[in-house]
């Protein structure tokens, strides 16, 4: 099988869940706490896009996004506050051969496979 990596927060549980989802399917999995190695800009770029843009992968939950006005604004504002702080970016993702896609709820991962 192909290898799949996974943007993983151990705090998370849907983020725990797609990850055992993975395991329990028999794929190898590049786990990446992207709290700890954030992605790059680039990396950042391709994946927002492939999810549906960064609109898409903005966590607002438990985070100032909303206070930052950034549910509305453009795709570069969003992106350039997810490099600075990636708290900001939704998990898990799931970037595997087939596609990337945010894992929520976890068995979504299964697309990315």
């Amino acid at each position: 099988m192909a290898s799949i990596t996974i943007w993983h927060n151990p705090q998370c549980g849907t983020s725990r869940g797609a990850l055992a989802l993975l395991h329990e399917r028999g794929h190898a999995v590049n786990v990446v706490e992207y709290l700890k190695t954030p992605p790059d800009a680039a990396t950042l770029a391709r994946v927002a896009a492939a999810v549906g843009g960064a609109k898409a992968l903005l966590r607002t939950r438990g985070t100032d996004a909303e206070a930052r006005g950034l549910p509305d604004a453009d795709d570069a504002t969003i992106l350039a506050a997810m490099l600075t702080d990636p708290i900001l970016i939704n998990r898990p993702v799931v970037i595997g051969p087939r596609a990337a896609v945010l894992a929520r709820p976890a068995e979504r991962a299964l697309d990315a496979a």
